[in-house]
């Protein structure tokens, strides 16, 4: 049973990146990926957790093969959505918006509460999607996707810039639009300047406002 594993925040953070890789890519992790991923120096760090996992009966270890991690918990395991979502912070220009860096703390909340199954949240700063219930300081339920439709909710990063905006396309032309009508709708000039990072599926409330 998952919950007869004890694991420390360190090995934890290894196999849920196995368990993301898997679940989102198809296979494991190599254990140069996960010294990247996870900010270690060099991938004996990741070897030494890797260990430890298989000793706790977390994973099955392969000699021999770059990718030759097994997974012994259920990719989809209910009992493994405790430990909650990532909440991400400020997002860097140029680096992964779910990179290991922007992660400020995990929210104990099911991701299967929500209608659609978040990865992650986004701390949200500003008022520009008031309109829509999406205030400042709330936690952003966001589905990873590279592509969306019309009048969807995104999280987009245009000129390296991290925004959650209305994506509206035209015949012509790509605009994101605020909630609020304060705020100018921003044209995507250069469409090789626009990266969806997800959609928004849910907004959990962190305080009255």
């Amino acid at each position: 049973m998952t919950t007869e594993i004890r694991l420390t925040k360190a090995q934890t953070r290894v196999l849920d990146m196995i368990r993301e890789a898997i679940r989102l890519d198809g296979r494991p992790p190599t254990r140069a990926e996960i010294a990247t991923a996870l900010g270690y120096r060099s991938v004996n760090a990741a070897e030494s957790h890797l260990r430890a996992l298989e000793r706790r009966g977390a994973i099955r270890l392969h000699n021999g093969a770059s990718r030759g991690i097994q997974c012994l918990i259920d990719v989809d395991d209910a009992d493994a959505s405790e430990i909650g979502l990532p909440v991400i912070g400020r997002v860097a220009a140029g680096i992964p918006i779910d990179s290991q860096a922007h992660i400020e703390r995990v929210v104990p909340v099911q991701p299967h509460l929500f209608a659609t199954r978040p990865d992650y949240l986004l701390t949200v700063q500003g008022d520009s999607m008031q309109g829509v219930g999406i205030l400042d300081g709330d936690l952003l339920a966001v589905l990873k996707r590279r592509d969306a439709a019309s009048g969807d909710i995104v999280v987009a990063r245009v000129d390296g810039e991290v925004t959650v905006k209305r994506l509206c396309i035209e015949a012509s032309r790509v605009l994101l639009l605020a909630e609020n009508p304060a705020y100018a709708p921003i044209e995507v000039r250069d469409p090789d300047s626009l990266l969806i990072e997800g959609l928004a599926v849910g907004v959990i409330r962190t305080h009255l406002h």
